[in-house]
């Protein structure tokens, strides 16, 4: 059984390999699904702790229809992993229309070039599951991380079957989505998978910021997955429009 543990500091992959866990994905943002991390953080992580680091390339959250510029950083960072010695690399980029981007994909699976190539859950929302695994095996990657298409793995387990079934040893398939403690060996003996993929996080308090309340550093809430933030360039000008044509005290 390998098991691998959603990561995003070096005290984490610390906390994951003393727990028992076989293999680390290593992101940010864990609110947003996981992002891309710091390399700071990717060097930290792997003086603290010698298990297999598997990084998150994702620029930013909401979908995977990534803009030149953006898709020009994912290129980037998988560059900049290889270089620090990342083991793996987890990345997704889709069409508008939520097929896989086979042209982008191809870019970064020959950038990755040695590394374990995994392709994160923008599997699940692909309209033909069965067609993007044939696809994902002729890209060359190592893994596809899945819930089935649903938002727990537990309500999939007829296609982690069949996805499994047919992967047929050319890819493997990485359960992800609601596993824990109470329901984990029902899983397993309902999918006979050897693989599991999990991140059960806590609330940690910081109390530096109790001086002042009233001060917040994040956002109200979390934006829906199918939009994101973008820097509004009218809001921009206008501000810098009327600083300039302000009076000199």
């Amino acid at each position: 059984m390998m098991i691998e543990i959603v990561c995003c500091s070096a005290e984490d992959c610390v906390i994951a390999a003393e727990a028992g866990a076989d293999q680390i994905e290593l992101c940010s943002a864990i609110a947003l699904g996981g992002l891309t991390p710091s390399l700071g953080t990717f060097r930290a992580a792997r003086a603290a702790c010698s298990l297999p680091l598997m990084v998150m390339i994702r620029p930013r959250g909401a979908g995977f229809a990534y803009s030149e510029l953006e898709f020009a950083a994912m290129l980037e960072d998988v560059h900049l992993f290889r270089e620090a010695g990342a083991d793996g690399v987890v990345f997704g980029v889709l069409q508008p229309t939520g097929e896989i981007d086979v042209h982008r994909m191809r870019e970064l699976v020959e950038a990755a070039g040695p590394m374990q190539k995994v392709c994160h859950r923008c599997f699940d929302v692909t309209p033909d599951p069965f067609h993007a695994l044939e696809t994902l095996i002729e890209l060359g990657f190592d893994r596809v991380l899945t819930s089935g298409q649903r938002p727990s793995a537990l309500d999939a387990l007829p296609l982690l079957r069949e996805l499994r079934e047919r992967a047929s040893g050319r890819i493997e398939v990485l359960p992800a989505g609601g596993l824990r403690a109470v329901n984990v060996d029902e899983f397993v003996d309902a999918t006979g998978t050897r693989l599991l993929h999990l991140g059960p996080f806590e609330n940690v308090p910081d109390t530096s910021t109790h001086g002042n309340k009233e001060i917040f550093f994040g956002i109200s809430e979390v934006p829906p997955d199918d939009s994101y933030g973008r820097l509004d360039g009218a809001a921009v000008r206008a501000v810098v429009h009327a600083a300039r044509l302000a009076p000199e005290s």
